[in-house]
């Protein structure tokens, strides 16, 4: 996120625009593609476009910071759900949470892959938050028995967001959630305890 430049800490109304702005970016993206009018997004978040532009003075920092907060949020739901669930609800849960982010990111697809350098880093980020939040979710249900234990965390998280189509509406399709359940049900396959 776009931090001051003097390393003092943003104002409290400073860092609140911040978020409404990546709340509000979020959501118009995924409505309207990354293309949609600053104004749109300054208009939902309740601010001026000259704060949009004073946080975010290029669109690709706009469409960064955005990936990155909703990597955060995927990644950080994985020791909140571990805490709360058994080992298999948690890995199950937190795995419908990242198809809802495979979901929000297809407003960003595009200028993931527009080949603007601003971008290149995305993916090792995703990667690199994500895989270790699957993984350790994975280790979990492997020693309780309910997945099996050579399942490589990258490899999964790949595999569902091969499978995920989307709906048209934000969302993703049945089939493609059946799909994603065949594939969950597969890695329980031939694990400890189970046929």
């Amino acid at each position: 996120m776009a931090e001051p430049k003097d390393g003092k800490p943003a104002r409290a109304d400073a860092r609140r625009n911040l978020h409404a702005l990546l709340d509000a970016a979020m959501e118009v993206f995924a409505t309207s593609g990354v293309d949609a009018p600053v104004r749109d997004i300054a208009e939902k978040a309740g601010v001026g476009v000259g704060t949009l532009y004073r946080h975010f003075p290029q669109r690709s920092d706009l469409i960064v910071a955005v990936f990155r907060k909703e990597v955060d949020a995927c990644a950080a739901a994985a020791s909140t759900l571990a805490e709360e669930y058994e080992p298999g609800e948690a890995l199950e849960r937190w795995l419908d949470r990242f198809i809802q982010f495979v979901a929000a990111k297809r407003g960003l697809s595009a200028a993931l892959h527009s080949g603007d350098p601003a971008f290149e880093p995305l993916p090792a980020y995703l990667m690199g938050h994500l895989a270790p939040a699957a993984s350790g979710l994975l280790q979990a249900a492997a020693t309780a028995g309910i997945v099996r234990s050579d399942v490589e965390a990258a490899d999964l998280l790949m595999a569902i967001a091969h499978l995920c189509s989307p709906d048209g509406k934000g969302g993703i399709t049945k089939e493609s959630r059946r799909m994603v359940s065949l594939l969950i049900d597969g890695i329980r396959y031939n694990a400890r305890g189970r046929p």
